[in-house]
């Protein structure tokens, strides 16, 4: 009887391994190629795309079959730049005096569902407390809904830089912080807060390069770290088997970032043409991140939503940053797709396409920037891309986004790793 029971389970159990999924798919796009592919069905095993079959293929008795032929279909999205910890409103600033490790925790995990529900079923992560690390292990786990994260943990600064974690503080709050806690003041303390980071568990490295809007520190624009602590930083990253992405608003830190052998320029606001050259020689890549300035600009007019030092900057930088990142596509600088929300409403990701295409960028480089291009920049080889052997990261929307680019905000299905979050 025992072996009877023993064989039945064996049988119920690759009976259920055997289990695929079929999406039929009206249309679905190939975003290597830039073309809309018509009815076609692609078979999902397990976490990975097994093929994609012309026309509507049903699939068999115990196979899940799922109707798109009405849908648009495309990859997974990937953002480049988010900080699923947090969200600003008027009351952020107070928040970090106010609010527990596991509020922060609890209040990102709904970020995160938010984030993959609007078709984002990958993120870079960049900067946060360190509960980034942690969320991003949940997720992997099973035990929270969100989009595959690679996060840098906590950001590194030099002191009184934009990621000094006491700006704005009142003396006995502000300390001394060191590597440990992301302030870095020479190489050797650019070496250490890497090892450190790795320690922790990043994924990524980010800098400050330059100064910044939401921090309450006087310049948004000004260089922050020397050549020779970028240069300790980079090299130490890469021996560590991690990138380097630098936040740089101003033209100065940026070139020195770029010299000192960073893989992405983060937000380059005010970036020169002798800049966006030094980016196509080196083949540094930029991250435009236009939905930030906009979303901070017209905050700022708000009365009371920033501090005073912030709201200035943010009315400096927001208007400007939509035709450098105009300017440097024309110049042919390379570049990915990042939003940095967490700035702005999670789930509003997508408004980013929009925000590109008025600075003169077609919706299929957009779209390929999202997926094929960010894969790329992540070292990943098989996402990206609705092909065999990828991993079944799809998501799908009501028009042709080639056509409609709203339609990107309005994501009906999402599926991750094989698995269907939203129908």
């Amino acid at each position: 009887m025992k072996k009877f029971l023993l064989l039945i389970s064996i049988f119920s159990c690759l009976s259920l391994a055997a289990q695929k999924t079929y999406l039929q798919c009206g249309t679905v796009i190939d975003v290597s190629n830039e073309k809309m592919l018509s009815q076609k069905t692609i078979i999902v095993s397990g976490n990975i795309i097994e093929t994609v079959e012309d026309g509507f293929v049903k699939g068999g008795s115990n196979d899940t079959v799922v109707d798109l032929k009405d849908k648009v279909v495309l990859p997974g999205l990937i953002d480049m730049h988010v900080h699923m910890e947090s969200e600003y409103n008027k009351g952020s600033y107070m928040k970090e005096f106010t609010l527990n490790e596991a509020d922060v925790a609890l209040e990102s995990t709904v970020y995160a569902k938010r984030t993959l529900m609007a078709g984002f079923t990958t993120v870079r992560d960049l900067g946060g407390t360190g509960v980034n690390i942690s969320l991003r292990n949940a997720i992997n786990k099973g035990l929270v809904d969100g989009p595959r994260i690679f996060t840098s943990g906590m950001a590194l600064a030099t002191t009184g830089g934009h990621a000094d974690p006491t700006n704005g503080r009142r003396k006995e709050l502000m300390g001394d912080p060191g590597p440990k806690e992301g302030v870095v003041n020479s190489p050797e303390d650019g070496k250490k807060a890497v090892r450190q980071r790795y320690k922790n568990g990043a994924d990524v490295i980010k800098i400050t390069a330059t100064g910044g809007v939401l921090s309450v520190a006087k310049s948004g624009h000004n260089p922050q770290f020397t050549l020779e602590e970028i240069q300790a930083i980079t090299s130490t990253a890469k021996n560590y088997g991690m990138s380097v992405a630098a936040h740089a608003h101003g033209d100065e830190g940026m070139k020195l970032a770029v010299l000192g052998g960073v893989n992405t320029i983060e937000h380059g606001s005010f970036m020169s043409e002798e800049t966006m050259e030094l980016m196509v020689k080196y083949n540094c890549y930029l991250i435009p991140t236009i939905s930030a300035g906009k979303q901070v600009a017209e905050k700022a007019k708000q009365p009371g939503f920033f501090p005073p030092v912030v709201a200035r900057k943010a009315l400096e930088i927001g208007p400007i940053h939509q035709s450098t990142m105009a300017k440097a596509y024309k110049k042919g600088v390379p570049m990915g797709f990042g939003t940095d929300a967490g700035v702005f409403p999670h789930g509003k990701n997508a408004i980013e396409f929009g925000y590109l295409l008025e600075a003169g960028i077609p919706v299929k480089e957009s779209l390929k920037a999202a997926t094929i291009t960010n894969a790329k920049l992540l070292g990943i080889d098989n996402l990206g891309q609705l092909r065999k052997g990828f991993l079944a990261d799809i998501i799908a929307v009501n028009e042709n986004p080639v056509e409609n680019v709203k339609t990107l905000e309005e994501v009906v299905f999402v599926m991750k790793d094989g698995k269907i979050y939203k129908q």
